[in-house]
């Protein structure tokens, strides 16, 4: 059922489905296995209308995308050098961080730089590997500019499809990924599967002042349940 949610959320919102995801099942497993299983679903799912989805997104997301497939195994092994009590409020704090960033003033005319280009791709791929999350800076870099939701929302899965592959790769290259997770990960694709599908229909039905308010309301829930999580 979480993997449903989650998915569904991804579909309707761009993002979301790890920043829900990883807190939740890294309380049934290794926060470390959490990440690698989420990644694995985000590059299942994200397989699925890539075509389409890079052909409507900014050319930014490729850039941003490649510094963050470099920068992913840096980050993933941090994660596995990190205790878990440690890792898991490092992931919750990563979700809280997430909605704050959001809250910040929109730019209107802005257009990012190569600095903050470079920097958020840099970011995103630290807290693939990390957190499973790359979201807290990708989700800000494109909803705080008033750009088209349809390509905020193309460039954020081009963006989670390259950071998914590299995580994946990634852990597989390092050993720090078993057959177990890649199981686990086939279990949950059809939940997701069906959850993002669904999503997608509702995307297309919401305005343009909905959108943007549901994704602010998601990451102030999903920081709000990382925290119950962790301390209940």
């Amino acid at each position: 059922m979480a993997a449903f949610v989650a998915a569904f959320v991804r579909g309707l919102a761009g993002f979301g489905m790890a920043i829900l995801l990883v807190p939740l099942i890294g309380l049934v497993i290794r926060p470390g296995e959490a990440v690698v299983v989420s990644n694995m679903l985000g590059l299942l799912i994200g397989l699925v209308g890539a075509r389409k989805v890079w052909n409507v997104g900014e050319k930014s997301a490729g850039v941003i995308g490649g510094l963050a497939m470099l920068m992913t195994p840096l980050g993933l092994l941090a994660l596995f050098a990190t205790p878990p009590a440690v890792a898991r409020v490092v992931i919750a704090a990563v979700a809280i961080a997430a909605f704050l960033l959001v809250l910040l003033p929109a730019k209107p005319g802005h257009a990012p730089g190569g600095v903050e280009t470079g920097l958020t791709g840099v970011a995103a791929g630290l807290l693939t590997g990390f957190a499973g999350m790359p979201g807290p800076p990708v989700v800000p870099y494109y909803l705080r500019r008033p750009i088209p939701r349809e390509v905020a929302r193309a460039s954020m899965f081009t963006v989670f499809l390259l950071t998914s592959t590299a995580s994946t790769a990634a852990a597989l290259a390092l050993g720090l990924a078993s057959w177990r997770d890649a199981v686990f990960a086939l279990l949950l694709f059809g939940p997701v599967l069906i959850g993002n599908h669904l999503g997608g229909l509702a995307f297309g039905k919401v305005s343009d002042a909905l959108w943007r308010g549901f994704v602010g309301l998601l990451l102030g829930v999903s920081g709000l349940l990382a925290l119950v999580r962790l301390f209940g």
